[in-house]
């Protein structure tokens, strides 16, 4: 087997590696494998398809499609593969009966032909990957802490639908999960296999948004809610990682320094990729109120919302009591066979052409276009470090917006 370390994990600092191994790794009083030893079912990579080699134990082994990035960049952060554990049969309660969720915490929001569904955050920092069925597809929801960045995925892909686990690897500081089928390993932010059988696919993303519990209930009072009661024993409602989304904070496990040109924390929308990658401080839309920021993206209008979201799971002690972070929407500011100018107002947006009110989720709640949806543009909110280095070409606003949205 060949172990995946880096210079600069080995070299890391006692406090680091402290950090690793408790925020990163397992709960206080909990073992590091998950399993028996920390009150939780046993988690097997479960068993890989006739013929295939595991990229989980060998990234370069012969046999395997050559990988498609450096794998010395594969950072060991502490756990084994399933050390962190995925979320691979959740249980869910009905909104209404929901009573252990503070209003002020984020939840990630997924909805698929109708089903709505919502997965604390105070559950995904422990345990980074959930393998669910919404509105009868197979999908992932994911978090990684380390980057702030959630995520979903389809898992069908082509013949197969794909179960996820956390692989205790980290790349440019970003969760890489692994698929328990072919052992290949994807890169969250990426959503492509990197290395492994499967190397070169990408699977289709879904829309995810982190919002405050409050909002998404009055939204859904008849969606669901993943369970605390996951067979684990976990500390749900602290946060392993006070502190760590300080702006200047130097991130962990990342090779190489980051990108001076934004404070390595500092929150962005990414958008794009290649040569058409841009970043938008969330602070240049509208960190502390209801913003609307518009530019070009791939040759194409884009308007990018923001209000006031969750409270941050990297700030303090208990996830409730985080400070207020934004919540954002990326779209197409086109409806009603007209290009739209989006603006702040209230505690939602109007368009100029039509006086019609639209809400952070890109949905037109009142005028003349009401009931018209924006379509989505795929954007990435996560701390500018990790952005830029799956961007290193990006381009960053921060002179304001392009124009109104």
């Amino acid at each position: 087997m060949r172990i995946v370390r880096s210079a600069r994990a080995l070299a890391a600092s006692a406090a680091v590696l402290a950090l690793a191994a408790t925020a990163c790794a397992s709960p206080v009083g909990d073992g590091a494998q998950g399993g028996a030893a920390s009150g939780g079912p046993v988690l097997e990579r479960g068993p890989l398809e006739e013929g295939v080699v595991s990229a989980l134990d060998d990234p370069d082994a012969e046999g395997l499609p050559e990988p498609l990035i450096d794998t010395g960049l594969l950072v060991g952060g502490g756990p084994p593969a399933d050390g962190i554990p995925a979320l691979s049969t959740p249980a869910f309660e009905d909104a209404a009966g929901v009573d252990w969720l503070e209003d002020s915490e984020g939840v990630l929001a997924v909805e698929v032909d109708g089903d709505a569904r919502a997965y604390p955050v105070r559950i995904m920092v422990w345990h980074e990957i959930v393998d669910d069925v919404v509105g009868g597809e197979p999908v992932s929801v994911t978090y990684c802490p380390l980057c702030d960045s959630a995520l979903g995925f389809h898992r069908r892909v082509g013949a197969r639908v794909l179960d996820f686990g956390v692989s205790g690897l980290l790349y440019n500081s970003d969760l890489v999960m692994f698929d328990r089928q072919t052992h290949s390993l994807w890169p969250q932010i990426e959503g492509r296999a990197v290395a492994g059988e499967l190397a070169g696919t990408e699977l289709e993303r879904i829309s995810v948004q982190v919002l405050p519990w409050e909002r998404w209930r009055e939204e859904h009072p008849d969606g669901l809610v993943l369970s605390q009661d996951t067979g684990y024993e976990r500390a749900y409602g602290s946060s392993p990682y006070p502190g760590y989304d300080d702006p200047d904070s130097t991130p962990h496990f990342l090779e190489g320094d980051a990108d001076g040109r934004l404070p390595a924390k500092a929150r962005v929308v990414g958008l794009g990729s290649g040569g058409d990658a841009v970043a938008v401080p969330v602070e240049e839309i509208g960190e502390d109120g209801a913003g609307a920021f518009r530019l070009e993206v791939g040759g194409g209008p884009v308007v990018v919302l923001a209000e006031p979201g969750a409270a941050s799971a990297l700030d303090a002690g208990l996830v409730a009591e985080g400070r207020a972070t934004a919540r954002t929407g990326a779209f197409r500011p086109e409806a009603g066979g007209r290009e739209l100018t989006l603006t702040a107002s209230g505690d939602g947006f109007t368009d100029a052409e039509t006086g019609s009110a639209w809400n952070v989720r890109g949905e037109a709640v009142g005028g003349p276009l009401e009931g018209e949806q924006l379509e989505p543009v795929d954007k990435v909110d996560t701390f500018w470090f990790a952005w830029a280095a799956f961007e290193p070409d990006t381009a960053v606003h921060t002179d304001g917006p392009a124009g109104p949205g």
